[in-house]
């Protein structure tokens, strides 16, 4: 009877064994990517005839002579440059405005017409539009309605959307009436969908630590809607509160005292800072916070103004000179925080829709804004590359092609530091290790 159960026991042990090992997956396999120029975003070396191979996502290997698995799937992409994956740290892709009505306008239809559910849907081929034009991770700030974002973001996760990888705010604290203009009291019911108006230091806390719960990968805040501005307390509760619970937070802040006080409180980021003035960017330089530049060209000003029917001539004069002007004087702005050594990270700010441009498109022509600005073809890639993965807090995770980090590439033609409108040629794109635009898709 022993002898029985013995090996009755060691049958049963036998076929978990045998069970568990023909359970065990396949071995991931490398995927091989040769392009015939890759750029280091670091330090601006170009590495002829390279090669990166991936894994499970990751890469593992980038160089010139690498030897390559012989069971490796190869992706030859030829005369190419590879670059990281192309980061937005201040995107609105559940917003879609029509250019024709003014922001407070588009923004109280937003909220009576969609709800959260369908905005996030909305927000679905926009993301498609980023990732085909190179990027491959958005920060989204806000305005997108009662957890819209936090749905988008977990739908990407899990594999039901395909899009850049997202880190979401949430809604945005802010002041009384968040960043409409006058709104009658039935009107101000919309405010609580867009925004979480705090007064006082408590409530500050309460609001941060209600986003974190909520999924909030970062936090918010409006420092002025003029003239509309948070106390300092609140800005330094905010900080405090956010640093305590992990999370960075994003300033948006328009004038030079409201970017000097959130710099005072050490926020992350300057959202816009159109007005800070060059006392204001050296503080912001000595205590490494960066600046989120939302510039366009004069001429795309002019071409959008252009192109909204039924504007009578006087007012269509009137609205390009004051673009204009509004336009070149963010250039200056960006020159004299280069020349302060300000910390730039790119950020697009656009939620309107552009005829005959995708927004991917459109966020392209901001970045390629900034070389106008004072900033080399390099520091223009930088800041869309490993400059804004340090203020997102993936610095360890993406912004360059080197081992260890995620497989985020894409390809353009040309040599990018030489010809910034390379970039609106993306023809690959890969994310995380799968191929999203170019050969085929690796299963």
């Amino acid at each position: 009877m022993t002898c029985v159960r013995l090996v009755g026991g060691i049958a049963v042990v036998l076929w978990m064994t045998l069970r568990a090992l023909a359970a065990e997956p396949p071995a991931a396999p490398v995927v091989a990517i040769k392009a015939a120029r890759l750029l280091q975003v670091r330090d601006g070396k170009v590495l002829r005839n390279a090669t990166v191979l991936t894994q499970k996502g990751k890469i593992t290997a980038v160089g010139t002579a690498l030897p390559i698995p012989a069971d490796a799937r190869v992706v030859d992409l030829g005369d190419v440059t590879l670059l990281p994956g192309l980061m937005d740290a201040h995107s609105h892709v559940l917003q879609e405005y029509n250019p024709t009505l003014s922001e407070d306008h588009n923004l109280a239809l937003q909220i009576a017409e969609h709800n959260a559910a369908q905005r996030a849907l909305r927000g679905v081929p926009l993301l498609k539009e980023y990732l085909h034009a190179g990027f491959t991770t958005l920060r989204d700030l806000g305005n997108a309605g009662v957890l819209g974002d936090v749905a988008l973001r977990d739908a990407v996760n899990k594999g039901y959307v395909h899009g850049p990888r997202l880190l979401v705010a949430t809604r945005a604290l802010s002041a009384v009436g968040g960043q409409f203009g006058a709104l009658s009291p039935i009107g101000q019911q919309l405010v609580a969908d867009e925004y979480v108006v705090v007064t006082g230091p408590t409530e500050v806390r309460r609001a941060v630590r209600q986003a974190v719960y909520d999924g909030a990968d970062c936090i918010k805040i409006i420092v002025d809607t003029p003239p509309r501005t948070l106390a300092p307390d609140e800005l330094a509760a905010a900080v405090e509160e956010a640093g305590r619970m992990g999370r960075k937070v994003a300033a948006h802040a328009l004038t030079d005292a409201a970017v000097r006080m959130a710099t005072d409180a050490r926020v992350d980021s300057i959202e816009h800072g159109y007005e800070a003035s060059d006392e204001t960017l050296k503080l912001m330089a000595q205590k490494n916070v960066a600046l989120v530049p939302t510039d366009y060209p004069p001429e795309f000003f002019e071409t959008w103004v252009r192109s909204i029917v039924g504007l009578p001539e006087a007012k269509r004069i009137k609205a390009e000179a004051g673009m204009r002007a509004f336009a070149l004087a963010s250039r200056a702005r960006l020159t004299r925080a280069v020349k302060a050594k300000v910390k730039i990270a790119f950020g697009s700010d656009m939620y309107y829709r552009m005829e005959g441009h995708t927004r991917g498109q459109v966020a392209l022509v901001a970045l390629k804004n900034y070389q106008a600005g004072g900033m080399t073809p390099l520091a223009v890639l930088q800041s869309a590359t490993v400059n804004a993965a340090d203020l997102l807090g993936l610095g360890k995770r993406a912004g360059a092609l080197e081992p260890g980090l995620d497989a985020d590439l894409i390809a353009v033609p040309a040599d990018p530091l030489a010809d910034l409108t390379a970039l609106d040629r993306v023809s690959f794109v890969m994310k995380a290790g799968r191929v999203v635009l170019g050969p085929a898709p690796l299963p």
